[in-house]
């Protein structure tokens, strides 16, 4: 088959998902692409700077047999404007994120615009893939309020139709990438806990931060290691925590390369979330696959990535608990290290993934026939 993916967002985990799928695939997979910036323009009129790449793809290598576009995709818009060449062509959306129950900056109001694009774009679609069970149930739990703003013609009944064409599909994993920086043993010392999530309020680093300065005032050793992309001027909780945790850093900014980053990930004892906003948990998976012990919240994204046996040990369910799990850690630093769940990040691999995804990809190939 020939695919094209389109990925108008393309940087970050949008971008190694899509290239990971089309190094992966056993078809033909062409990536469409645009920078990954200014995302309300992507989502907005994205679709004018698609279409024309879509008709000079169709001329040189030919017509696509099967379309799998992103959530920053305005799918209407870039049907109608790449006509004719997507007239009969089945239609995938991968939900990375949804505008509806991504939650809003403190203190703005949630633009309901974006959340009826990916709504509309859902009812174009032939099927719609969402990253995590969690990610689907908390759309379709907020989209009969986004559909009641409206006075008339709301048309609730789209929602069981939605339902009914979607389904769970993971993120597929290059973890391989990492196995060059493979220390030969773990180092021993104070225990070493990672931040290596976005240094966003979605992330919600002031809950990580203050279970640290309590840890250091009762003089617990641990080291820090803070990675991440920060994409504020001034994220003062970082700025804080870097004054007050001074002399037990190990590592704090964003790592320049891959390589540095797999090396912090290989020197992690433990990787934490505090997240009030998670679809899937790529960053906690790499750490995972490279020896960090996770400690996350009961909630969000992270119960699927886990079996349910290790709940007990490595989801929190509030500060207190958390705190009790991290302190544990932090002065039992060997039991961290001998507990070895990489095995749980080998499940999401690409090797383990991609005939999930060609197979999605060819049980649609007949609606070329249908139409």
């Amino acid at each position: 088959m020939r695919i094209y993916l389109i990925s108008p967002y393309h940087t970050g985990s949008h971008q190694a998902w899509a290239e990971g799928y089309a190094r992966h695939s056993r078809h033909e997979v062409h990536l469409v692409t645009m920078a990954g910036r200014f995302w309300k323009w992507r989502m907005q009129g994205g679709a004018l700077e698609l279409a024309p790449r879509i008709d000079a793809l169709a001329r040189e290598a030919g017509p696509p047999d099967a379309l799998l576009v992103t959530d920053m995709v305005n799918l209407p818009a870039l049907i109608a404007l790449a006509r004719p060449w997507l007239d009969r062509v089945p239609i995938h959306l991968y939900m990375h994120e949804n505008q509806l129950t991504y939650p809003p900056r403190p203190g703005e109001k949630r633009d309901l615009t974006y959340g009826m694009i990916n709504a509309l774009s859902m009812v174009a679609a032939d099927r719609i893939h969402f990253n995590s069970a969690y990610h689907r149930d908390a759309f379709f739990d907020e989209l009969p309020r986004l559909l009641k703003h409206f006075p008339d013609y709301n048309h609730l009944e789209i929602i069981p139709q939605l339902r009914a064409k979607s389904d769970v599909l993971p993120v597929g994993l290059d973890l391989s990438c990492f196995d060059a920086f493979r220390p030969p043993s773990r180092e021993p010392g104070p225990l070493r806990i990672l931040w290596n999530q976005r240094w966003e309020y979605d992330k919600n680093p002031g809950e990580f931060f203050r279970a640290l300065y309590v840890l250091a005032e009762e003089d617990l050793p641990f080291q820090l290691i803070v990675a991440g992309e920060n994409f504020r001027q001034k994220p003062d909780e970082f700025a804080e925590a870097r004054e007050r945790l001074a002399h037990r850093i190990r590592h704090f900014g964003f790592a320049e390369s891959r390589a540095d980053y797999a090396r912090l990930l290989w020197q992690a004892d433990l990787v934490v979330s505090t997240a009030i906003h998670e679809f899937f948990g790529v960053s906690v998976l790499e750490a995972i696959y490279c020896g960090a012990y996770p400690l996350l919240p009961n909630r969000l994204s992270y119960p699927e990535l886990l079996p349910s046996d290790l709940h007990a040990s490595h989801l929190y369910t509030d500060f207190g608990d958390f705190l009790a799990k991290l302190r544990w850690a932090v002065t039992h630093p060997e039991a961290v290290r001998a507990r070895d769940l990489a095995w749980i990040a080998d499940h999401f691999r690409w090797e383990n993934l991609d005939v999930r995804y060609d197979a999605l990809m060819e049980a649609t190939s007949s609606l070329n026939t249908e139409h």
